[in-house]
């Protein structure tokens, strides 16, 4: 489980950097074409993570709550390594 949080989360990070990516924005159709191929692999590894999800974590990647669903991850990430 944990792999595959962890390539959800790389992901979702990646989002993030598409989306703040400034010069990408000048290219309207390179830029759109970018979130719609991260936005894909997001959904195809949230297809692939084993269930049951945690119901947070399921509801935040339901409504497209990506930040937050980075966040718990990154959290639940933490907790575990500090055991």
């Amino acid at each position: 489980m944990q792999n595959a949080l962890a390539d959800l989360a790389t992901a979702l990070h990646q989002r993030r950097e598409i989306i703040a990516d400034h010069e990408s924005r000048r290219d309207e159709q390179t830029h759109i074409g970018r979130l719609a191929a991260i936005s894909r692999k997001i959904e195809q590894l949230e297809a692939a993570l084993p269930r049951p999800l945690d119901p947070q974590l399921a509801h935040f990647l339901q409504r497209r709550s990506y930040d937050k669903a980075l966040e718990f991850i990154e959290n639940t990430t933490q907790r575990s390594t500090a055991r």
